[in-house]
Order: C-alpha cells, then sequence, then structure tokens
C-alpha cells in the first residue's frame, strides 16, 4: 500500500517464479521490439511498428491487471492534478524565454491551430506514459525485489529509447522518475498523460527543429535532415 492507501500494482507478497519469468519474457520482448521499431529504416519500420503494437496488447490482455490497477479511475485524479498545474506552469515559463530567445515557433491562428497541429502527439504522449506506468513499471514491480528500484528502472529504460537526442533523453529521464513516484502514490493514469502530452508540446513549440531534430530518436534522429523552409514559421 502507498501512503494514500493504494495498492501498488503488481506488488503480490509473492510472486512466483513462473510469473516472473514471464513478466521478464513480456519486458525483454516488448522494449526489443520498440528499439528495432525505432533504428530499423523504412518500410520495415512501419511493420515492426505493428508488431510492437500488437506485442502490448497481446501482454496487456494475457497480464491484465485491471483498470484500477492500471491507474484508470476517478480515484485520486484531483488529489494528482497538481502534476497538470506542474506542468502548465513549466509552460508558461518555458514559453516567454523562447520568445525573447526566439526560438519559439507557434503555429500561426492561436489555441485551435496549435490543436491541430499537435494533438496527435498529444495522443502518442498518453500513449508512451500508459506504456510507462502501466506496462513497463507494473511488470518491474513484479520482477525487481525493491519497490523503490522500479520507479528508476523504469525511467532509465525509458531515457534509453530516446536515445541519442541530447535533450530528450535527460529530460525523460527525470520525468520518468517523478511520474512513477507519482502514480506510486496516486495510482491514476490521466493527470500524467496530460501532464506529459503538456510538457511534450512545450519543447516541440520552444526547442528549434535542428537543435533536438524535430523531437525524433532512434535512426530519425541521426538521418533527420533541417530544411530551411520549416512547415511551422518561427515568431518574429
Amino acid at each position: 500500500m502507498t501512503e494514500t492507501g493504494v495498492s501498488v500494482p503488481g506488488r503480490e507478497p509473492s510472486v512466483p517464479a513462473r510469473s516472473r519469468r514471464r513478466n521478464l519474457l513480456e519486458l525483454a520482448v516488448t522494449y526489443a521490439l520498440i528499439l528495432l521499431v525505432e533504428w530499423t529504416p523504412r518500410p520495415w519500420q512501419k511493420l515492426l511498428w505493428w508488431v510492437a503494437a500488437a506485442a502490448v496488447v497481446l501482454f496487456t490482455c494475457i497480464s491484465f491487471d485491471g483498470l484500477k490497477a492500471m491507474g484508470l479511475r476517478r480515484a485520486n485524479f484531483f488529489r494528482s492534478l497538481w502534476v497538470v498545474g506542474v506542468a502548465l506552469l513549466a509552460a508558461a515559463v518555458a514559453v516567454p524565454v523562447a520568445a525573447a530567445m526566439r526560438t519559439l515557433h507557434l503555429p500561426p491562428g492561436g489555441p485551435p491551430a496549435l490543436l491541430a497541429n499537435y494533438w496527435a502527439y498529444s495522443i502518442w504522449a498518453c500513449l508512451q506514459q500508459f506504456l510507462l506506468q502501466c506496462f513497463f513499471l507494473s511488470r518491474l514491480l513484479r520482477v525487481l525485489p525493491n519497490v523503490k528500484a522500479a520507479p528508476a528502472a523504469a525511467a532509465l529504460i525509458f531515457a534509453i529509447a530516446h536515445l541519442p537526442s541530447p535533450i530528450l533523453a535527460p529530460v525523460t529521464l527525470i520525468w520518468g522518475l517523478v511520474s512513477c513516484h507519482v502514480f506510486l502514490r496516486y495510482c491514476n493514469l490521466y493527470p500524467l498523460a496530460l501532464a506529459h502530452a503538456i510538457l511534450g508540446v512545450t519543447i516541440a513549440v520552444t526547442v528549434p527543429g535542428p537543435v533536438d531534430h524535430n523531437m525524433r530518436v532512434g535512426l530519425g534522429y541521426l538521418t533527420y535532415a533541417h530544411t530551411h523552409k520549416p512547415a511551422i514559421s518561427p515568431q518574429p
């Protein structure tokens, strides 16, 4: 149990050896597929993406913990909503700083244009948070003997998946560690997913594409070629 009385997902008093092996297998196979997707050139990348997605769905169904354990619930939503406030505060600081440094590149048209440009990314950010908490963290809690080691391990593999980006790797390491501890305390995924989307969009509009390679990772980061006519023009 956590300080708020929430059961930590996957922390049974004793996990059978067979269950540990299965969780290790699910972790290894899924993570290997994710890395393969990131480091494989097209057109094979698209095929591997669907294989990885199918593996996540299959293993989630096989080892289904229930919606409550996965944080897909109403309990503690408002108690953990402060994390969204922190993300909004970070955005409120980053945007004017980027504007002063002339690195802000908001799409013309205000909030509707911002939503139109980044709604797909926001969904992807929420799915990443689901993977981090509901897939990797839950299994690491079953595999590792120390509950304190699971958030660190989950954050580390999350950050490694964002290599070789010198910006996203350290940011995701910190966010992964923080979000895992917040999840263990409140066991609610929704505020963390919202905060992830806010922070991700903030990075996207404040860091120039040539610096973070348009937030690409893996092979996409290495093969990135910046064009001098970006789709979204920087703010004057």
